[in-house]
C-alpha cells in the first residue's frame, strides 16, 4: 500500500504566490486542466481510500482526477478538515514578498511562522500534529484494499511528508510541490521513504 499526496490544481493565488489557507479558492481553467489529466496516474491502482481537504479546490481536483464522485475510482473518501492548509493568521492572501517589505527583513513562513489575524493563524508544529493524525488514518488502511489519496494543498502535504520520513514539520521547506502535481509516499525495508515527488500531470 502507498500513501499517494495530490497537491489540487492552479488556483489564481497559486498562480501569484499569495498564501492562500482559509480562504475557498476555485481552480483556474488551467487548473482544471491539470486535475483532468491526473486521471491516469491513478486509472490502474486500486484505491481503499480518498481524504480530501474541504476546501473546493481539493475537492474539485479529486473528481475531476476521477477519483471521487460519480464513477470515481475510490471504495470510499470523504472531505476531512485536517487536511486543510496551514492557517496563515495575518498574512493569509498575501505573499511572501509583500510581508517581507512590510516587516522590512525577509521573511519565510518555515521560520518566521505568523502572526493572528482574521484567524488564530497555526505553528508549523500545529500543522504537524494534524498531518500526524492523518497519517495515522492512512496506515491503518489494509494494503491488500488498496492505496491511500490524499488530496489537498502545498504547505500541508510538504509537512505532512517531512512528518511521514521522520524530519522536522521544517523541512517541508525542502520539498517544493507545484499545482496539479503529486507523490508517492512508501516503505523500503520497513522504513518510510519517498518514492515519487512533485510528478507533472500527462497535459
Amino acid at each position: 500500500m502507498s500513501i499517494l499526496v495530490v497537491r489540487h490544481g492552479q488556483t489564481e493565488w497559486s498562480l501569484t504566490g499569495r498564501h492562500t489557507g482559509t480562504t475557498d479558492v476555485p481552480l483556474t481553467a488551467q487548473g482544471e486542466e491539470q486535475a483532468r489529466a491526473l486521471a491516469p496516474a491513478f486509472a490502474g491502482r486500486r484505491v481503499a481510500l480518498v481524504l480530501t481537504s474541504p476546501r473546493e479546490r481539493a475537492v474539485r481536483t479529486a473528481e475531476l482526477a476521477g477519483l471521487t464522485g460519480p464513477g470515481g475510482s475510490a471504495a470510499r473518501s470523504r472531505a476531512d478538515e485536517a487536511l486543510s492548509e496551514w492557517d496563515y493568521g495575518a498574512y493569509e492572501g498575501r505573499t511572501t514578498a509583500d510581508v517581507s517589505a512590510e516587516l522590512g527583513r525577509p521573511w519565510s513562513v518555515w521560520h518566521d511562522g505568523v502572526e493572528p489575524g482574521g484567524t488564530p493563524g497555526e505553528t508549523v508544529h500545529q500543522v504537524a500534529a494534524r498531518a500526524r493524525g492523518v497519517l495515522r488514518e492512512a496506515s491503518a488502511v489494509d494494503g491488500d484494499e488498496g492505496d491511500v489519496v490524499l488530496v489537498a494543498h502545498g504547505h500541508f502535504l510538504r509537512i505532512l511528508t517531512a512528518t511521514w520520513l521522520g524530519l522536522s514539520p521544517t523541512a517541508g521547506a525542502l520539498l517544493a510541490l507545484e499545482a496539479g502535481t503529486w507523490g508517492e509516499l512508501g516503505r523500503e525495508h520497513d522504513r518510510p521513504v519517498l518514492t515519487r515527488w512533485s510528478v507533472p500531470p500527462v497535459m
